[in-house]
């Protein structure tokens, strides 16, 4: 496909005009950051990675009646995505205690939550994402009242979903990030989802030994990110069993790094 204007880019991805009015490319890159770009780096193979795992799990929120901006997945690294106003609020869930709300609170990592957690981020990486309560999201009116009754909906929604799906495959959702977005039907505005769903975004954990298959081994150098990647998208059956190339087996990489 002819590559089109660039109308953005983030940490992970490109956004381009798209063929038809009302819709973009989203371009998955390789670039990895953490701590708010702070540290970057290069993870081999991770925007083909997310491409397909993005567009295997939009793709079955979409058969359960969630509304996404996924249309079609165009090659290895682009998908065309419908245009949409983007709610400049990051939303996580969490099932399990880890990252920043173990440091805030001292909860151990690891510890199961007594229930699921949602928690809102205001989208401004010069200020660092702060975390905002929904009287924040109303009084600047990010959002509307009714607006984040849908969003929370459908973060429950999807979190449910999501923990089938990886539990089905010896995978722990232990807490992961959604952006949702607007559609506009003259002045009727409608709440979707949008931006991926992958390892990027995601904390996963294996269920047996613990391994974390998700962007945490960059964030906590603990090596072998492509092959963490791989393994999440062989689970749920988007890597066949020893394609060439790819390299599955954490505890061969970690013998390999002598740990």
């Amino acid at each position: 496909m002819a590559r089109r204007r660039q109308i953005y880019e983030g940490k992970a991805k490109i956004l381009y005009e798209g063929p038809e009015p009302g819709t973009l490319i989203q371009y998955f890159k390789d670039d990895a950051t953490a701590f708010n770009a702070q540290k970057k780096g290069t993870i081999n193979g991770k925007g083909v990675l997310n491409n397909r795992i993005s567009e295997h799990v939009f793709t079955l929120l979409d058969h359960i009646g969630v509304p996404t901006h996924f249309i079609r997945r165009l090659n290895m690294r682009e998908q065309l995505v419908r245009q949409v106003e983007i709610v400049p609020i990051e939303v996580v869930v969490r099932n399990v205690a880890a990252g920043s709300l173990s440091k805030r609170l001292g909860i151990e990592e690891g510890t199961k939550l007594p229930r699921t957690i949602i928690e809102y981020y205001y989208k401004d990486d010069a200020l660092g994402d702060p975390m905002v309560s929904e009287e924040h999201i109303a009084c600047f009116g990010w959002a509307s009242q009714e607006e984040m009754h849908d969003i929370a909906d459908l973060a429950i929604r999807v979190n449910d979903f999501l923990c089938g799906l990886f539990a089905g495959v010896g995978i722990r959702l232990v807490d992961f990030k959604l952006e949702f977005g607007r559609i506009w039907d003259n002045d009727f505005g409608r709440i979707i989802l949008a931006d991926e769903i992958s390892p990027d975004g995601c904390r996963l954990w294996d269920m047996e030994s613990g391994d974390k298959l998700d962007k945490d081994r960059f964030r906590q150098d603990l090596g072998g990110e492509a092959e963490a990647y791989q393994e999440v998208a062989r689970r749920l059956g988007l890597m066949p069993e020893g394609e060439e190339g790819a390299v599955l087996d954490l505890a061969s990489h970690r013998k390999r790094r002598g740990k």
